[in-house]
């Protein structure tokens, strides 16, 4: 619920399209109701051969009603449908706002195509809150009072019957379908979160599904989602329809009972008879506005769901905002790092992926953390790059704690390479000005000649992810990037794996010229090029096993060196 009310603020952004819609809405329906009964005591007043001119007021009335009637619905769907529309734009602005500074670390938590229904399909669902949740009770139980008090002068029985119409049909029968629908809904729900996996890893991983020869096998299981969802959703509309038909047959029940009673009291003379057609009529109208209420379990289960989902999504943002913590900027200059009894697990694992940490990095030195495939190296650069929080254990940043820093200003000053960098399609000068825009033509080339790229020209074509470059390529690219920015805090990870030991070292030599004076820490399995690195961090599980320089490493014969053997014979 707490989600449906941001919803509602969100919505109350634009209150004056909000309130005229409302306005709008009950000035058609009231007047629909009003041509009804008008119509209904013109049928009653003509059998009675009254004078001409009666009945000619009577049709004008009529005449007036139906254009205001007509320019009343008009407004009340345009301002209706700007309110939503506005609505969706602003929910999506204001979900992607918080969203952007979760976004890295929302991948440890979500799978892809679960997030993609969250961000597309739950805010979608979103669009019926308004004209079909937050708007028609009120538009019912305005039009009903109004109904009522007019009905009221004419007889008390009728107004019974309209009372427990409306809670019928407004409220008791919603509610009971809305007990029968929540499973049905929540099913619905479950095989469109997984649809929406299943197709963007079917895109994502076309070309392994077909050099495997899995992709028949993938296609089937597809098809399997995609007809369970289709038929969860077809139930659903059963559902739905089912509800609208019932509540519909309880309304015309109450009109035949409203006819009943009249006829009743017209014939023990406690109604003039010249009304009962006008009030039958009335009821008949008024019931327009309930019927629909129907529908409301579906779309309120639906957006509260929605709004459930997206509030999860983003709740480390609300708790954050919650925080007394004034945020600060990243210090300028070389930063310190100081890790105090790290630990972190990642959700939903027991395993610790770090366990006890313990490191000083002093201001501009240079650092290697190295260590077997899975022994928390990449996190511990997660952690440090904010990507990541500790579960345990402070993480200083000089002096000041990581969680103290807004996430853009660490990602600002800090020239990151990951394991995996994404490339736009563009030229490579449009993906080189990514890391800045101070850069002359003549500097990007002279940067690329720098990593030893050379043979490429700033107006090359490189396709989505780097697709037409080899493995290489892209990491001496991602290196020319992290160059390009310019910043005092280099954060690498692996930079080197897929580079030969020429250009490996070529690259480090560039490394240790442009970064003189800043801080540098580099994730690598290779243990060639860290001979002047000032420490070296061997990790092992989770755990700093050794630290040192690598002279001091290699002398004590410890684990360092046991890797640095078995990398000697397999190069051999």
């Amino acid at each position: 619920m707490n989600e449906l009310l941001n919803t509602i603020r969100i919505i109350m952004l634009k209150k004056k399209d909000v309130i005229l819609s409302i306005v709008f809405a009950y000035i058609a329906g009231i007047t629909a109701v009003g041509l009804f009964a008008a119509n209904g005591y013109l049928i009653s007043k003509a059998a009675l051969q009254p004078p001409l001119y009666v009945l000619l007021i009577m049709v004008a009335v009529v005449k007036i009603g139906s254009i205001l009637r007509a320019t009343s619905r008009y407004g009340e769907r345009y301002y209706s449908h700007r309110a939503t529309f506005t609505m969706l734009s602003d929910l999506r602005v204001h979900f992607f706002d918080r969203l952007e500074k979760l976004a890295p670390s929302l991948l440890t938590k979500y799978r892809s195509g679960d997030l993609l229904a969250r961000i597309v399909g739950d805010v979608e669902s979103l669009q019926n809150f308004f004209l079909r949740v937050l708007y028609p009770p009120i538009i019912m139980v305005t039009v009903f009072l109004s109904t009522i008090l007019f009905v009221s002068f004419y007889s008390l029985a009728i107004v019974i019957l309209l009372t427990i119409g409306l809670i019928l049909t407004g409220v008791l029968i919603p509610a009971w379908f809305a007990y029968k629908q929540k499973k049905v809904s929540n099913r619905m729900r479950e095989e469109r979160g997984h649809l929406s996996t299943e197709v963007t890893e079917w895109f994502h991983g076309f070309r392994e599904f077909k050099i495997h020869q899995t992709l028949e096998d993938k296609e089937q299981q597809l098809v399997a989602a995609s007809n369970a969802y289709i038929q969860e959703d077809q139930q659903a509309g059963q559902h739905s329809l089912y509800n609208q038909s019932i509540n519909t047959a309880v309304s015309l029940m109450i009109v035949w009972a409203v006819l009943a009673v009249g006829a009743y009291s017209v014939a023990n003379g406690s109604l003039d008879g010249l009304f009962l057609a006008m009030l039958v009529m009335v009821s008949l109208t008024v019931f327009d506005h309930s019927t629909p209420m129907a529908a409301f379990p579906v779309y309120y289960e639906e957006s509260e769901r929605a709004a459930t989902r997206l509030g999860a999504v983003v709740k480390e943002d609300d708790q954050s905002m919650t925080s007394t913590v004034e945020m600060r900027s990243f210090p300028s200059g070389a930063p310190s790092i100081e890790l105090k009894g790290v630990h972190l697990t990642f959700p939903g694992e027991k395993r610790k992926t770090l366990s006890d940490v313990n490191l000083y990095l002093p201001a501009g030195s240079k650092t290697a953390v190295v260590g077997p495939s899975g022994s928390g190296k990449s996190t511990l650069l997660s952690l440090m790059l904010k990507l990541q929080t500790a579960n345990e254990g402070k993480l200083l940043i000089s002096g000041t704690n990581v969680n103290e820093f807004e996430p853009e200003s660490v990602w600002k000053n800090s020239n990151v390479i990951l394991q995996e960098n994404h490339f736009f399609h563009g030229t490579v000068k449009e993906n080189l000005l990514l890391a800045s825009n101070d850069l002359t033509d003549e500097d990007l080339k002279q940067l690329l000649v720098a990593v030893q790229l050379p043979h490429l020209e700033l107006s090359d074509t490189v396709f989505e992810k780097g697709q037409n470059l080899s493995g290489g390529e892209r990491q001496r690219l991602a290196m020319a990037r992290a160059v390009a920015k310019g910043a005092s805090f280099w954060l690498l990870d692996e930079p080197t794996s897929s580079l030969d030991s020429w250009t490996e070292q070529r690259l480090y030599e560039l490394l240790y010229k442009k970064a003189k004076e800043d801080t540098v820490v580099v994730v690598s399995h290779r243990l060639e090029g860290l001979e002047q690195m000032d420490q070296i961090i061997v990790m092992d599980q989770g755990k700093i096993v050794e630290m040192g320089t690598f002279t001091e490493l290699m002398k004590a014969k410890g684990y360092f060196y046991q890797l640095k053997q078995i990398e000697k014979n397999i190069l051999k």
